[in-house]
């Protein structure tokens, strides 16, 4: 997994899980070649040691090749740990406040929420 300013994470996964265009995708291996738009939202590895990574992902691309490489290009990511809840929340409150007049204002917001999604799952809580 890779951003457009470095590296994120790399590693083994057993199953991975991104939201994309079309819809959420899982990957496990063996899953035929895929190439797929990422959309603002949550990436989910687990690895074979049972593992969860979680990272907020805002655009870009996801791809599976024949030899079960998952690839990630992602605009921006953050994994959960990294993300501070508490700006988060600031920044979705924000988002909230502006309303989603305008399709910049519907994206902060829905950066935010992927950014809280993955933090809170991380950390073993609820988001309300």
């Amino acid at each position: 997994m890779v951003a457009a300013d470095r590296p994120v994470w790399s590693g083994a996964a057993k199953m991975v899980v991104a939201k994309t265009v079309e819809g959420e995708i899982g990957i496990l291996p063996g899953h035929e070649p895929v190439l797929a738009l990422l959309v603002d939202g949550v990436v989910r590895v687990e690895t074979p040691e049972g593992q969860v990574v979680r990272a907020a992902v805002h655009g870009g691309y996801f791809s599976v090749d024949i030899n079960d490489r998952v690839a990630i290009l992602a605009e921006t990511a953050e994994l959960a740990e990294e993300i501070d809840v508490a700006r988060a929340e600031r920044a979705l409150e924000r988002a909230k406040a502006a309303g989603a007049d305008s399709p910049e204002e519907l994206a902060a917001m829905r950066r935010a929420e992927s950014r809280l999604t993955a933090a809170v799952g991380h950390q073993g809580g609820h988001l309300h």
